[in-house]
């Protein structure tokens, strides 16, 4: 597992790289050259995001990864070698994809917002990695694709994630085809947010991230929970359960600093309350 350090060069080995500076908590997939996702990589990613939940020091999550490649997706050769099991595979491939949801729900589900830092190729489920994150900022090197169709397997789960973010022709054409698409076609399709020259991805993810982190975490917390749950249901309901949501944020102690501080042209002082 990896070792949380606290403004301190990462320096540890192993699948996830973990540091804390500033509020902002770094995740990096280590674990080139593929930095593909196998059981362990996901448990490893899966424990780094329920650990943050409990740590009040952080406010936002920036997804990385060391080397070319963001994320080839699944470990095709750990999958491929449990075809000699008595099941062919079977009960390990479920374990597999269930991990993999459970890993992509704990991203849209965590109280904290999580960006994608995408410099190389994010493939099949490492593209779902990306659409899973709240935000994604990538370098013109960045490519993506979900090429599952192209091996006998189509990028299901991938699917999900991908659908969710971009217009249903949009990943049609990603799915069926199986053809990568490059970083300026990933934000014309809506996956990323921004393009940025690589020698500034790092410095431009950082200022996000710390401006979303000077924020109140209890109302970025509220804000993102809203608006995933606004998003599953029926305009009638969601205009009512926003209007509920908004009530009780405007209790908030943070609300009435921030609106009072607004309006007294003064900078607010957070209390996560």
């Amino acid at each position: 597992m990896a070792e949380i350090l606290a403004i301190k060069p990462a320096a540890v080995e192993g699948p996830v790289v973990a540091r804390l500076d500033k509020g902002v908590l770094r995740l990096t997939l280590a674990n080139p050259p593929a930095n593909a996702l196998s059981l362990a990589v996901m448990a490893a990613l899966t424990a780094e995001l329920e650990r943050a939940k409990a740590d009040k020091a952080v406010r936002v999550i920036v997804l990385s990864a060391a080397g070319k490649v963001f994320c080839a997706g699944h470990d095709l050769k750990e999958m491929t070698a449990r075809r000699t099991d008595a099941d062919h595979g079977k009960a390990f491939f479920a374990e597999t994809f269930a991990a993999c949801a459970t890993l992509m729900q704990a991203i849209v589900r965590h109280p904290v917002p999580v960006i994608a830092e995408v410099d190389g190729l994010a493939t099949a489920a490492g593209l779902q990695l990306v659409a899973s994150c709240d935000l994604a900022i990538a370098s013109h090197e960045a490519t993506f694709c979900t090429p599952g169709v192209n091996i006998g397997l189509f990028c299901s789960t991938p699917m999900v994630a991908l659908s969710r973010n971009v217009s249903r022709k949009h990943a049609m054409e990603m799915l069926l085809t199986g053809e990568t698409i490059d970083a300026a076609t990933a934000k014309e399709f809506g996956l990323v947010n921004r393009v940025v020259p690589r020698e500034y991805l790092n410095q431009i993810v950082t200022k996000y991230a710390q401006t979303i982190a000077s924020k109140s975490s209890l109302v970025v917390k509220t804000g993102k929970e809203a608006f995933y749950a606004q998003a599953e249901t029926g305009l009638a309901d969601a205009y009512a359960y926003t209007g509920r949501i908004m009530v009780e944020n405007m209790l908030a102690r943070d609300a009435e600093e921030g609106i009072g501080a607004f309006i007294g042209k003064r900078k607010p002082e957070w209390t996560d309350e």
